[in-house]
Formats: C-alpha cells, structure tokens, sequence
C-alpha cells in the first residue's frame, strides 16, 4: 500500500488531501468521510453502509490522472485510475493518510490487509469496490442506478454532490427552480429572490422538510416519494447543469485534437490510426452530447407540463420513472469530460508542442476507450 500523505511538518500531499475535500468535482469523488461527519450517527448509515468495512467506508475514492511515475503500479497502460484513501484520522486530515489503486500490482496482498481477509463480507467489498473501478464516473446519480442493478443499495446518504459543485451550481439551480414558485407557494412573495433561494437550498440539501409540504401535496406523493422524486430531480438539475458547463470547451478541444501534429518519427500505420482516430472522435463526441441534450429535453418537456400547464402527475411519473436514464446521461457526459479535461491537462493554456506519434495514439485510443459506451454497459463484475 502507497503512503499518500506523513504525519509531520508541511507537506504537499496533506495539503492535496484538505483541498481534494475542499474544491473536489463529484464526477471524480466520492467523499465517504463527509458522509460519516454529517450522517455517521442516523439510523439509515448505521442500516445500509456503503462498504461493510468501517475502514473502507470511511475513505476517500478518486478518479485519478496517473502522473508520470504512476503507470508502473500497472501491468497495463492506462491513463487513469481509482484510487482509495484511507484518513489515519478521519476527525482531522491533517493527520494524512495511505492510500492505493484499484488493480494495482499487489492488488490482492492490499485487499487482505484492508479487509481482514475476504469472507462474506470482504467478498463483498471486494465486488463493490471492482464495479466502482468500472464506473466512467462516480456521480451519485449514476452510481446510484449501476449498484442497484448489482445488488447494492447503499442508503440515499452516501449519494450527494460535492460541496464544490452544489455551491458552483446554486445559481443555475435557483434559475431551474424560480417557474416552480408561483405555482407551489400561495403567498405574496411567491416570486421573490428569497423564496427561489431557499427551495434551491434544500433541494440541493436533500431537505424535504415542512417548507416543501405545499410542493409535496401539489404533487400528489408521500414522504417517502417525495424523497425519492426530489433525489431525481436534482440528477437532472445536476447533468443539465453539467452539459452547460462543457458544451463551450468541446469544439476548441475537437478542433485541437484535429490539428496537433506529432513529433518525431511517425510510421504510416500511426499516420493512418491518428487520421481515423480523429475522425471518429469527432463524430462520438458530437452524437454524446447531442443524446444527452436529447435526453435532458425528457426532463424538459415534463417540467413544462408542470410549470405552464399545470400538470404535477406527468412530471412525478416522470420523476419516479426516469431514473434509468442517468445511465445515458451519466456515461457520455463522463466520457466527454475525460476527453475534455485530460486533453487540457496535458496541453495547458492550449499549448500543442511537444507530444510524439506514439503517446497521441495513446491517447486517441484512450480517448476512444472512454466512449465505448457498449463496453461500460456490459454489466456487474463476478465477486473478486
């Protein structure tokens, strides 16, 4: 196992660690600490744990960029990884922590030593822990649908965006939210500023609380729907969102990656591969995106039916109904900012010199890799 973090002095993988916790991206994170802070004494943590392992579930899980001096821990090469943290101390991060890959060499040795072995509930672990590694990303929302379908179903707690995301996302929600109060809320400050904020609060809080009960009624649910319907809603909130986000930074990098121009030798099979590559990307990250806003104008065209024709049961059928297409949302959107974000990693400030023929058909077939959507879909891993 690697040590990822000391217990003395200043050091940079302590201050990595406290900045991941801080500015983390919730398609990259799973923050298992957070959920023990602020669920770790209610009753559906204690009833349904993400990892039966108290270790595991109180950890750290990343999708992570391999650096340079990395890809060893691998027989395979690959530019990403999962990669689990285990807090020395989980009241105090200061303290540092050990951490591994998921498949790294050794694999199996770190397994036993983090699990005490693997009966029942180690093999368990051990499969949760496989299926995480396939995930394109750890959103909530798809996480959520994958592991239902393998047979877990951890409690609704363990599923929640990052405070970096729901604070970089407060505003888009409240714009989302602002045609709801007219029709929810019977008052004369139903259209204010302060009334939108507060309900984009608590939907990104996971709040149903009595503030929500004329919604609730509106809508025709019990508690427990109500629950569910607004944990969906805010996964479409949330890829909406997210689609907003990257849609301006896909056409620069689609056309960056049409015009770099390897260094070095280049042999003809690579010319003919980087040539092909190209044209294949382009096309798979446009289809992407446009499934996505496809997709999301579902979700769309059911919110309308509630806000300007007032019909709440379509949009609750919607809500309950729906949750099977975070899969589609939830895989390309994680395939397009993989292709996005580690093209800007390594070509910063839109910098393109300096790559060889061999490590761009590296990353091409990377690239490739990630939108092979058929691949992600194929379904649970067997128990390790």
């Amino acid at each position: 196992m690697t040590r990822a973090a000391q217990t003395k002095g200043p050091n940079r993988a302590v201050r990595n660690l406290l900045q991941l916790r801080a500015s983390s991206s919730t398609s990259r994170t799973l923050n298992l600490v957070d959920v023990f802070t602020r669920h770790g004494d209610t009753d559906d943590y204690r009833a349904a744990p993400f990892f039966r392992n108290q270790i595991l579930n109180r950890s750290i899980i990343v999708k992570h960029r391999l650096r340079t001096n990395e890809l060893e821990a691998f027989h395979d090469p690959r530019t990403g990884a999962t990669k689990v943290i285990l807090p020395i101390d989980v009241t105090d991060l200061k303290f540092g922590a050990r951490s591994f890959f998921i498949g790294q060499v050794g694999y199996d040795d770190i397994l036993d030593e983090v699990l005490g072995g693997r009966g029942e509930a180690g093999g368990a672990d051990a499969a949760l822990l496989a299926i995480i590694d396939q995930l394109p990303s750890l959103d909530p929302f798809l996480m959520r649908e994958r592991l239902k379908t393998c047979g877990f179903q951890p409690a609704r707690c363990y599923f929640d965006l990052t405070d970096a995301d729901a604070a970089n996302m407060f505003s888009f929600v409240r714009r989302e939210i602002s045609p709801l109060i007219g029709i929810s809320f019977e008052n004369n400050d139903r259209y204010s500023e302060s009334r939108s904020t507060k309900f984009a609060q608590k939907i990104l809080a996971n709040a149903a609380d009595k503030e929500l009960e004329p919604f609730r009624l509106g809508l025709g649910m019990d508690r427990s729907s109500f629950e569910e319907g607004m944990f969906c809603w805010k996964g479409f909130i949330y890829y909406k969102w997210t689609l907003q986000d990257i849609l301006p930074k896909v056409r620069p990098i689609v056309s960056e990656i049409n015009s770099v121009r390897p260094t070095g030798v280049t042999t003809d099979d690579d010319k003919a591969y980087i040539l092909g590559a190209r044209q294949r990307l382009g096309r798979a990250v446009v289809s992407a995106c446009e499934t996505v806003r496809l997709t999301l104008k579902v979700y769309e065209d059911a919110y309308l039916d509630l806000t300007k024709n007032g019909q709440p049961q379509a949009f609750r059928e919607f809500l309950l109904r729906a949750p099977h297409l975070f899969y589609e949302l939830g895989e390309r959107l994680a395939a397009v900012q993989h292709i996005v974000s580690f093209w800007r990693f390594r070509f910063p400030n839109e910098r393109r010199n300096g790559i060889a023929a061999e490590e761009l058909v590296d990353l091409l077939a990377d690239f490739e890799y990630s939108l092979n959507f058929e691949r992600i879909q194929a379904g649970c891993p067997p128990p390790l």
